[in-house]
């Protein structure tokens, strides 16, 4: 494939270097883009030698060979690592000062953005308005990772790593299909591309504090939330994910936000759910909470005649988060709403009569139902799923089957009622 890799001047321009290695040791053919600050960080030299090719800025070499033209209508791939603000500014307003942004015009391919900056310009309302305008043209960008800056800030606004970007490059040159223009519209196709899509999920287990020490808690290891939002991302969807106590890298091209317990959970879903075209709610809450939190740690009682004896602990109901964002939601089309029900099943009631009970009461538009317990889908790389739907349809069923397999499957069941 021929990849063209523009490249920002921002201090991340190094991780780029590691993005081409990626590209040509599996085959790709690469020409570099950088713009004239990326090669105050990285020379021309650097560049030319992992690529092969020669390496220009302006479009005033080679104008014999039109370049400013012919690379962006022969590219397969257009990704520009790291996008500055700067240059996501001058993307979205169809500048075309230099050769890779005539290159950004030219280009009917899908466009890969993935920034990298200060967290206050990443999240200066300019930025963030240039990053929806570019989404709505088609473009697909990755949200930046989480960490150290340059200095000693730390944030939103690091370039995510080469390993990150690539993936989701590989998966938008295997579901490009035919190519992209600027007035392609954001939605997916048919086939189920979720590019242009806003993705929220959530994944994991709440833990209610006890105490300084303890809690109150369950089994969910977040594997499948997690698996939905890696495959989200990879469909092409720009996706958000709120974890809640899960030991698992961040999936690629995700934008993580990490809570704690369920009103914290609810607090970060209010704040993005306006967003967000499809909610994915995979996280376990918990349903109750102490009423009261012990500031330090509750001690056993060593009192004559009292050794076996055991605090009483109240607990009080948490939120229904996933019936408050149906509420919210009121007769509106989206966002769509999908839940989750982790079953045991009871006496005479079987998982699924459980999980038809609480689709009726939620009023979600997919309930994924699914039967847990020890050694049984908490923590577990396989799962099974019955997903239910609204109005008499059809259930789909899932598994026993890969947890990237079953998010797969909900994705595109999901998509159905996305339209």
């Amino acid at each position: 494939m021929n990849i063209v890799l523009g490249v920002g001047g921002g201090i991340a321009a190094y991780k780029a270097a590691l993005l081409l290695r990626l590209f040509t040791e599996n085959g790709h053919s690469v020409t570099v883009i950088p713009t004239a600050a990326a090669l105050r960080f990285v020379g021309e030299p650097t560049w030319s030698a992992l690529s092969g090719k020669p390496v220009h800025s302006d479009v005033w070499t080679a104008v014999e060979q039109v370049p400013h033209v012919r690379l962006g209508q022969q590219a397969d791939l257009l990704v520009i690592a790291p996008a500055t603000a700067d240059l996501l500014a001058r993307a979205a307003a169809g500048l075309a000062d230099d050769l890779l942004t005539n290159t950004l015009l030219t280009a009917r391919c899908p466009v890969v953005f993935a920034p990298a900056m200060h967290t206050e310009m990443w999240e200066h309302p300019a930025t963030q308005a240039n990053v929806e305008t570019l989404i709505a043209r088609g473009a697909h960008v990755i949200p930046p990772a989480s960490g150290r800056l340059t200095g000693a800030d730390t944030g939103p606004g690091r370039l995510p790593e080469p390993e990150t970007i690539y993936e989701v490059c590989r998966h938008q040159l295997e579901h490009s299909g035919s190519p992209r223009g600027p007035q392609a519209a954001p939605r997916p196709d048919p086939e189920g591309d979720y590019s242009g899509w806003r993705v929220l999920v959530t994944a994991g287990g709440t833990r209610e504090p006890l105490d300084p020490v303890r809690f109150l808690g369950n089994r969910s290891s977040g594997k499948q939330g997690y698996a939905v939002a890696a495959r989200a991302a990879a469909r092409g969807a720009q996706v958000r994910l709120i974890s809640a106590n899960v030991a698992l890298p961040d999936p690629p091209g995700v934008q993580v936000e990490t809570v704690e317990t369920a009103l914290e959970l609810q607090a970060a879903v209010q704040a993005a759910v306006g967003w967000a075209d499809l909610v994915v709610m995979a996280a376990a809450v918990a349903d109750y909470r102490p009423a009261t939190y012990a500031q330090s740690k509750m001690k056993k009682s060593h009192a004559p005649g009292h050794e076996d004896a055991a605090p009483t602990i109240d607990l009080v109901r948490n939120p229904d988060i996933l019936a408050g964002l149906v509420t919210a939601r009121g007769t509106a089309a989206t966002p769509v709403i999908v839940g989750f029900a982790a079953e045991t099943g009871e006496p005479g009631t079987s998982v699924l009569q459980l999980g038809a009970e609480k689709l009726a009461r939620k009023g979600c538009d997919l309930l994924v139902v699914n039967e847990v317990g020890v050694d049984k889908t908490f923590g577990q790389d396989e799962n099974t799923v019955h997903i239910l739907r609204r109005n008499g349809q059809p259930q789909v069923d899932a598994g026993p089957a890969g947890k990237e397999d079953i998010a797969q499957t909900i994705l595109d069941v999901a998509r159905t009622v996305l339209g």
